[in-house]
């Protein structure tokens, strides 16, 4: 643990950034960005996250009402705030695989193609400019974390996310890399090499994780790396087994919690999958079995499925459809099965899709599964919000957020799934066997959690707080940096420059 001390806001002592990069996408930038913010809150380091630009499918709604890359919400909850817009100014959310909205400010301007995008970042720069000088002015310490990584040379021009940003701002940079993916100093070396003379100049050391082993055994590789480059190991962070902190953007890797004698829940692992963050609970739940469904896979049994969100509803739809889920979805109704649609999940469940301008894809509309009595209409303008409201009928407390262009239409909607503060949302059926919502984090309520495992067919008798354990991993991964890095060479790194800070 470090002794080096620190003054608040104003002083000499810390008022700098610092910019996480690294190797490869995964390899723990988001993990170390949350848990370095929580080592500086436990020093009264008023500290800030951000990343210019991400990519993600899953993201959050923030206290002034705009959309944010996931895992920038769960940084800012390490530093204690709520998060704000200014954390992830630009964000870009796949539609295709070339294709994806994009979201300046919280908002989004539209859909671009991979190549339309490229030309716009130039445009895209004044955004980040603006949200990072915010920061600056607001926090002793802001922590920046990069996008996939800084070698990749054919995105090198217009650079925001990475070196381009560091070099823009004269922020130090530490590379981390993820060992037990294997090749790892080819990694760290390889990335440095592929850098500009300045960029190279700029890395102040690199942060080897997930190492699991005898760190003797590694010494040696450590030693001749830091001859090598001349750069400093600045600590090796070990694996931490069972650890959970919500996924950028990928589905897990192990896609099945593998519980025997549990409830057996089943989710569709569309191609444009959104927020799946939102079955985090239930896979961490003791007491719930998981799986998501991958393409050529043939589905379970089950005792609840649940259709999730989706950027792109109505080609999932037929992506659903060709996978055969939709005879699935019949066989398991008819036995009884129960069925939860989440926010575009929900907009299957209805009789059709319609997309006049085009918002999700080629302007069009698509029949639903034809399960309740509603349509949907996509409009250009998106719902967000935080909300909190009863679970209907038992008025369960639960809190959550809306993230949707689709607007429901129907007589399924007088038979409302949530009361919320403004307003009735979604859909329960007159046999009780479907229910759906627009509210995503339904599970993050322990309450409404516990009422949706009874309406699934389980009798709850382990209460699962998801909010405590999402606390308890940040507090789990900055006790390990304060024991397995060298802390005071990585905060000796936020101390002022002599000339400043520059943002051109």
């Amino acid at each position: 643990m470090s002794d080096l001390a620190f003054t608040r806001a104003g002083g000499d002592t810390l008022r700098g950034a610092l910019m996480i990069q690294g190797t490869t996408s995964d390899a723990g930038k988001s993990a170390m960005v949350a848990g370095l913010c929580r080592v500086l809150v436990r020093r009264g380091v008023a500290v800030a996250p951000f990343k210019p630009q991400n990519m993600a499918l899953n993201s959050a709604v923030t206290a002034n009402g705009g959309e944010i890359g996931r895992a920038q919400a769960v940084q800012a909850q390490a530093c204690g705030l709520a998060p704000h817009t200014d954390m992830n100014p630009i964000l870009l959310k796949p539609t295709t695989d070339a294709g994806a909205q994009v979201i300046v400010h919280g908002k989004a301007v539209g859909n671009m193609h991979a190549r339309d995008y490229y030309a716009y970042k130039r445009s895209a720069w004044p955004a980040v400019q603006a949200s990072y000088a915010r920061l600056r002015a607001a926090y002793d310490a802001v922590i920046v974390e990069g996008a996939g990584s800084p070698a990749e040379i054919n995105l090198r021009e217009n650079d925001i996310a990475n070196m381009g940003f560091a070099e823009a701002v004269d922020c130090p940079v530490v590379l981390i890399a993820d060992i037990d993916r294997g090749g790892v100093f080819a990694h760290l070396v390889g990335t440095l090499a592929l850098l500009r003379p300045s960029e190279q100049q700029r890395v102040a050391g690199f942060i080897i994780n997930r190492f699991r082993g005898d760190l003797a055994l590694l010494q040696p590789g450590l030693d001749w790396l830091q001859t090598h480059t001349g750069k400093p190991v600045l600590g090796v962070l070990p694996y931490l087994h069972g650890l959970h902190l919500e996924a950028e953007d990928a589905l897990p890797a192990t896609a099945h919690s593998a519980r025997p004698a549990a409830l057996r829940v089943i989710v569709p692992a569309l191609p444009r999958i959104s927020n799946h963050t939102d079955f985090d609970p239930l896979r961490l739940h003791p007491q719930v079995d998981l799986r998501f469904i991958r393409a050529g896979e043939t589905p379970p049994g089950a005792d609840l499925i649940i259709l999730p969100g989706s950027k792109a509803v109505r080609a999932d739809l037929d992506w659903l459809r060709q996978q055969g889920w939709e005879a699935v979805i019949q066989r398991h109704l008819r036995y009884g099965g129960k069925l939860l649609g989440l926010c575009g999940g929900l907009q299957m469940l209805g009789s059709a899709i319609h997309d006049p301008l085009g918002v999700e894809g080629p302007a069009g509309s698509s029949p639903g599964l034809g399960l309740l009595q509603l349509e949907t209409t996509l409009q250009a303008e998106k719902h967000l919000r935080n909300v909190r409201g009863q679970l209907l009928p038992d008025a369960v407390p639960l809190w959550g957020y809306e993230i949707h262009a689709g607007v429901c239409h129907g007589a399924a909607l007088e038979r409302p799934a949530v009361q919320l503060e403004h307003g009735a949302d979604g859909a329960r059926s007159a046999d009780d066997q479907i229910i759906g919502t627009y509210v995503h984090g339904l599970f993050e309520s322990p309450d409404a959690c516990d009422a949706l495992l009874r309406w699934a067919g389980l009798t709850p008798t382990q209460r699962y707080d998801y909010p405590a354990q999402r606390a308890a991993a940040i507090d789990r991964l900055a006790d390990a940096i304060e024991q397995h890095c060298d802390l005071d060479a990585l905060l000796r790194l936020l101390a002022p420059s002599p000339a400043g800070e520059a943002v051109s």
